[in-house]
């Protein structure tokens, strides 16, 4: 084959036929063995002396990695395109990592002010105890970026996760880099598929592999990418430092999830956007906040930035709609159930009371559209706004 073929090809491609040594049975599979260890033990004491942990190819300890958890690197940094990923426990895990490794105290991390809760009070209990400076921005107003001269790290979430403000990443990276800042972004509900977060100028990626990546809503995981070496070092050091491993056991759930991932994230947006049309058209239903909806803000950067949507998505209710109601027509919901998290087969609805640090204000229910017949997600919806909303 002359061509090379594409990262999603590569990505479904084995590394390499897992062997017999038996020679007269000469088992193959394309599925990958799964290693555990705790220990590792090497075969002299020279090699024990000489052993780098920091080299990928190189095996110390199981905390540091086994042949599976590395094969699951690999395969991030391929569909990234990057050189360098790390797994860590979950996506705050990821988000901690990034914070201790590169701020210190009297440095400086600009947020937005829609960021990830969890995320944002993470900043604040590092501002109160270490003495690390926290601000935050409007996503929605990049040249309006309060960069000082103690700004360290620049957090892009886009879009936000609850009321799903598209930031103009590219151009919040060409504001911090004119000032020497690192920028790092949450790039959860692109998934590495809809929007490649390094060629809009991120230095660094985090995901919740939680989500789609896992598929199942059965494993917490997350992780860490960068192309730059000198970043992924002092990210690595960190990372061993606080001792964060995976399980070889999670990494295998996901490897086995990863090669259609991709088709199962395309054929979800196509379910939401549809499900989100027609929520559009309710009278009770005062927005709809979907960054592939002109009715979303910044939604002209995501058609400018972004070739795919995830299916999560926010509705603003009618401002006389009671949150009593809104909560009430969110348990009349049959087909989707109550939960925080996502990227899992099964649909759910949260509710929200956004005020305050969100840039929209009122009754929102969030939406994650999975794998039903949309028109029986639909179907669900018409019958519990019947039920519950007065209009």
């Amino acid at each position: 084959m002359s061509n090379k073929p594409s990262s999603w090809t590569a990505l479904i491609q084995p590394d390499e036929l897992a062997q017999s040594d038996n020679c007269t049975s000469h088992f193959s599979s394309l599925v990958g063995s799964m290693e555990r260890a705790s220990t590792v033990v090497f075969p002299d004491v020279k090699s024990m002396r000489e052993r780098d942990w920091r080299n990928k190819s190189q095996y110390s300890y199981g905390l540091l990695g086994t042949p599976t958890t590395r094969r699951l690197e690999r395969k991030l940094a391929l569909i990234d395109n990057v050189k360098h990923a790390l797994l860590l426990p979950s996506g705050l895990a990821a988000v901690s990592l990034i914070f201790l490794a590169l701020l210190k105290t009297g440095e400086r991390v600009l947020l937005p002010r829609n960021a990830y809760q969890p995320g944002a009070d993470l900043a604040r209990m590092l501002a109160g105890r270490f003495g690390i400076e926290v601000d935050f921005y409007d996503p929605l107003q990049p040249e309006a970026l309060p960069l000082t001269a103690n700004t360290r790290l620049l957090w892009v979430e886009t879009p936000g996760s609850v009321t799903m403000e598209v930031a103009d990443l590219k151009r919040l990276a060409e504001l911090a880099h004119a000032r020497g800042v690192l920028v790092a972004a949450d790039a959860t509900w692109s998934a590495g598929i809809a929007q490649n977060v390094f060629a809009l100028g991120a230095d660094i990626g985090m995901q919740a592999l939680t989500k789609y990546q896992s598929g199942g809503s059965d494993v917490m995981m997350g992780s860490v990418s960068t192309d730059d070496d000198a970043l992924h070092e002092l990210l690595l050091k960190t990372h061993m430092q606080l001792g964060l491993g995976v399980s070889p056991e999670d990494c295998q759930l996901v490897l086995r999830s990863l090669p259609h991932y991709r088709l199962r994230y395309l054929a979800q947006d196509a379910s939401a956007r549809k499900l989100a049309h027609w929520l559009a058209a309710q009278p009770c239903i005062e927005l709809v906040l979907h960054p592939a909806l002109p009715s979303c803000p910044g939604h002209v950067v995501w058609q400018r930035d972004f070739t795919a949507a995830a299916s999560l998505f926010s509705v603003l209710f009618k401002p006389e709609i009671s949150q009593a109601g809104i909560d009430a027509f969110v348990e009349a919901l049959a087909l989707f159930h109550i939960g925080y998290s996502w990227g899992g087969a099964v649909s759910l609805a949260i509710p929200y009371d956004v005020h305050d640090r969100y840039p929209q204000s009122g009754g929102l229910v969030r939406f994650y559209v999975g794998l039903e017949e949309v028109d029986d997600l639909i179907a669900d919806v018409q019958q519990a706004l019947a039920k519950t909303i007065d209009m």
